[in-house]
């Protein structure tokens, strides 16, 4: 079983700055996409960010231009770069891992980590 932790979460101030990263217990390189999701009270979990096994990426409206996905596969980890949060930012975030295999597709999920924002 594929394990992904993250860390990194914390409290920071509107227009602030954090990295979240996810360790995973196996080679980022068999997974075919990783991404990053939250989940706000009250709202649905959605896409945050996402890298693909060739270096594409895709970034959620509300992101875009100040959160940056990244990977280190010598390390297997997976980073969120988040720069002038907001406090709409605020929410769990979890790191996300897809395998596909011939027989059925694995999705994996990490615990989470939490993001708050204050003003």
């Amino acid at each position: 079983q594929v394990q992904l932790v993250e860390s990194g979460g914390g409290l920071v101030q509107v227009g602030g700055s954090l990295r979240l990263s996810c360790a995973a217990s196996e080679s980022i390189d068999s997974f075919n996409a990783m991404g990053w999701y939250r989940q706000a009270p009250g709202k649905q979990r959605e896409l945050v960010a996402r890298l693909g096994r060739g270096g594409g990426t895709t970034y959620a409206d509300s992101v875009e231009g100040r959160f940056t996905i990244s990977r280190d596969n010598a390390k297997n980890m997976l980073y969120l770069e988040m720069n002038n949060l907001k406090s709409e930012d605020t929410a769990i975030y979890y790191c996300n891992a897809v395998k596909i295999k011939v027989i059925r597709n694995a999705d994996y999920w990490g615990r989470g980590t939490q993001v708050t924002v204050s003003s």
